[in-house]
């Protein structure tokens, strides 16, 4: 069976007429009659937008002709496990932030001992962060002033500065040369 033979019985289980067709997937009237009568053959974009209107079609199918036209149905066994969790899912009450701290539950303040992870072959160990470098000090420096990194940058320079100009929001502007 052709392409466009593949691409008639599509038309045919979609149960539309050809420009129904084409305006479902959103392609040209003619395109349609064109491919149909092999005038002219389908291109990779008009395959993808069949099997994006119409996931059930199988994709080995619709390009190379090989294996069944639809998706095999899925047993009614999995739907129903389906529903079963979805229906324990809805029903199993979530715990939230103030029933957890009235448990006692501590979070963040664990202080069991990990095991280190033995490396794979060919890996290194890296060993964990230990206790004490984890622990951050209350007071920690500020950083530097403004003026202090201007100084920095302009002491940093090996150029000397020729020309600064500052550009106003009503249009205008000032150089200054130093």
């Amino acid at each position: 069976m052709s392409l466009n033979e593949r691409i008639s019985k599509v038309i045919e289980y979609s149960n539309l007429t050809p420009s129904e067709f084409a305006d479902e997937i959103d392609v040209q009237r003619s395109s349609i009659s064109h491919i149909t009568s092999g005038r002219n053959k389908p291109s990779l974009e008009f395959i993808i937008k069949i099997k994006s209107r119409f996931p059930e079609l199988l994709w080995d199918w619709l390009v190379t002709g090989e294996g069944e036209m639809l998706k095999p149905e899925v047993p009614e066994v999995l739907n129903t496990v389906e529903e079963h969790e979805e229906e324990r899912i809805k029903t199993t009450p979530l715990p939230d932030l103030f029933t957890m701290m009235n448990n006692d539950v501590e979070f963040g303040t664990d202080e069991t001992e990990i095991e280190p992870v033995q490396p794979a072959s060919g890996e290194s160990f890296i060993p964990p962060p230990s206790k004490a470098s984890e622990k951050i000090s209350d007071s920690q420096q500020l950083g530097n002033s403004n003026d202090q990194l201007l100084n920095q940058f302009i002491g940093n320079q090996s150029d000397k500065i020729k020309r600064i100009v500052l550009f106003y929001e009503n249009g205008k502007f000032e150089s200054f040369e130093p």
